[in-house]
């Protein structure tokens, strides 16, 4: 009865560290300087001002985003403090997984 125990224990501890060197590695902070947009709209606003268009993009359904060069990225939390920038230069800090950013912080540049 205690081998079995044991076993079972030694099993446990196993398969625990097995999960525990399975789970990704947490992503770093980084930051990404652009303009703030809408993930339909991109770079092309249908608008002609862009933090009009941005904002009623969104309020469509559309989620904030960060325009990099060519690349947009949506923009996960911190909506009130992306709200303010849109259509603008800013700078958010955050970690990614592709293109979506887990926003920390956000600031105009």
């Amino acid at each position: 009865m205690r081998l079995h125990k044991l076993m079972g224990l030694v099993v446990t501890g196993v398969l625990l560290a097995g999960l525990a060197a399975a789970q990704p590695p947490k992503a770093k902070k980084q930051s990404w300087t652009g303009v703030v947009t809408d993930s339909m709209c991109g770079a092309k606003h249908m608008m002609a001002d862009a933090a009009e268009c941005t904002r009623a993009c969104v309020n469509k359904g559309s989620s904030y985003a960060l325009l990099v060069g060519d690349t947009v990225y949506t923009l996960k939390g911190h909506e009130s403090e992306v709200e303010k920038l849109a259509g603008k230069k800013a700078t958010v800090t955050g970690s990614a997984d592709g293109t979506t950013i887990q926003v920390a912080s956000v600031k105009g540049s």
